[in-house]
């Protein structure tokens, strides 16, 4: 018998907490991508729900986004209203979510997190996230990921890429 790592373990705690009805699964590998995650669930990679972590001039901004998409910074920090997005460092990342970098759930961070949600993600009926480590992941559906985390929609991608895939 393993013992659960205590980081899947706060997940779990925190997701029962706020009512997900989703199954927490423990992959044999680390599925620290989308790609290496749909591959091991064996789902569309536009099902993972990525949660990138981005420094807004000091303050976190939580971006859940589809696999299948890349976040455009430029146009998500106007659409958001913030100066600039820049990518997270692994200290800022393990400070604002209490995680790692490949293993950053949408939720049981230490304070709230301000976050938004890629719509596209509501093509899919199951949405698989992260739980807390890079070898977990959880199921859930949009709507609930919307409920439990207080996203808001924002368009991800530049206005010339949306539509395309």
């Amino acid at each position: 018998m393993s013992i659960e790592h205590a980081s899947i373990t706060s997940f779990r705690g925190e997701h029962t907490r706020l009512g997900g009805t989703g199954d927490v699964v423990i992959l044999p590998d680390s599925a620290h991508t989308a790609a290496l995650a749909a591959a091991a669930l064996g789902c569309e990679v536009g099902a993972i729900a990525n949660s990138l972590l981005f420094d807004a001039e000091g303050e976190p901004v939580l971006i859940l986004t589809s696999g299948a998409h890349r976040v455009d910074t430029a146009a998500v920090a106007e659409r958001i209203g913030v100066a600039r997005l820049t990518r997270a460092d692994p200290e800022f990342v393990r400070r604002h979510t209490g995680q790692v970098i490949g293993g950053v759930s949408p939720l049981d961070h230490p304070a709230p997190v301000r976050t938004w949600i890629d719509p596209w993600l509501r093509q899919h009926p199951v949405v698989w996230a992260a739980a807390g480590h890079p070898a977990a992941v959880f199921s859930t559906t949009y709507d609930e990921l919307v409920e439990m985390t207080g996203a808001v929609e924002v368009d991800v991608e530049t206005e010339s890429q949306e539509g395309t895939d």
